[in-house]
């Protein structure tokens, strides 16, 4: 059988993936819901993931997350793929509690000990969280694809949504930016093995700390950085609140080598459709500065918000748990656009 390298298959890899969003919004347009009082959370907010009022203060979190390959290795495919689906339950203050794969392979070109290597790494990442990968659908496909379909649980009065910001709350961010960038290095046979094991790293971390976060009750607003990049998971926090969200630039950490392929004009072709999505939102963006902002994350870090009065408490806390995240930003009281970067 012929060798072939994963991110051959991939017109875009990881969360790059994602169907743009202007597109996205045209087809949910006008789209006649079912309405179902248990349902807390549907798509109307552009949270990370559906919400089901179980009663007795409990709630079923429900998302699923699948796309095409960002790596070459089938097993840390696998990998990514279940890390970056397990998010969302994290993202929403949730606590993970079981997984079912969602698999689509070439395989008269791919073969199936690939796919086996796929759902191993996806075993890996899912015993990690401490739940079970427990079935799922497989089906021929022309393009290797993979994700989970994931089922959670969080007390009602810790559920966390993305837009519930408030104005003087602190902006904090988890974990660097830039798989965008490598990933498209790496398709390209250009990114130095150092920074591939940054970026294997960054993208295989759960974000198990969603779930701590879920607790805290000065913790305001809560999602994850995937394909729609910094820029375009803070709009859609702000959402249509007269409010800016003011962002630090020098406050945002990124990957160590990032701008030795930003120079080269590496990046995503998704990253101009965020651009082009979100520019006319934002004052402050110069030069070259949306090749890192708008740049698509896979598995990407918690974004989130706490009230300024708690600030210091929430650092302690922080430190104590060695969580790993920066403030980056402040929401202020509206000026001339949405997010503003300083």
């Amino acid at each position: 059988m012929e060798t072939y390298k994963l991110t051959q298959f991939s017109k875009a890899s990881g969360c790059g993936c994602k169907i743009a969003p202007a597109v996205l919004q045209e087809i949910l347009k006008n789209s006649d819901d079912f309405e179902c009082k248990e349902l807390l959370v549907g798509n109307h907010t552009n949270d990370d993931a559906a919400v089901y009022d179980l009663g007795n203060n409990s709630c079923l979190i429900s998302t699923t997350d699948f796309f095409m390959p960002i790596v070459d290795s089938a097993f840390d495919f696998g990998r990514v793929s279940a890390a970056n689906a397990i998010s969302d339950v994290y993202a929403m203050g949730g606590k993970p509690l079981l997984a079912v794969a969602i698999l689509a392979w070439p395989t008269e070109k791919l073969g199936t000990e690939s796919a086996r290597e796929v759902l191993n790494g996806a075993r890996a990442i899912c015993k990690q969280a401490g739940i079970p990968l427990a079935g799922g659908h497989s089906v021929e496909s022309l393009e290797p694809i993979f994700g989970l379909a994931v089922n959670g649980l969080v007390d009602k009065k810790n559920l966390k949504q993305n837009h519930t910001i408030e104005e003087g709350n602190i902006i904090y961010l988890s974990k660097k930016l830039g798989t965008g960038i490598y990933s498209t290095a790496l398709k390209r046979g250009k990114l130095e093995e150092q920074d591939y094991k940054e970026l294997l790293e960054s993208m295989t971390e759960l974000n198990n700390f969603g779930y701590e976060l879920g607790k805290l009750p000065y913790v305001t607003a809560l999602t994850d950085v995937t394909g729609f990049g910094l820029l375009g998971h803070l709009s859609e926090m702000m959402g249509s609140k007269k409010m800016t969200a003011q962002i630090t630039k020098n406050k945002i950490r990124t990957f160590k080598n990032i701008s030795h392929y930003t120079s080269q004009f590496i990046y995503p072709d998704n990253t101009t459709r965020n651009f082009n999505a979100y520019e006319k939102q934002i004052n402050g963006m110069v030069d070259l500065d949306f090749l890192t902002f708008c740049d698509p994350q896979t598995s990407g870090g918690l974004l989130f918000t706490i009230q300024k009065e708690h600030q210091k408490e929430f650092e302690s806390w922080k430190s104590k748990n060695n969580f790993d995240a920066v403030a980056i930003g402040e929401i202020i009281s509206r000026k001339e656009k949405m997010i503003e970067l300083i």
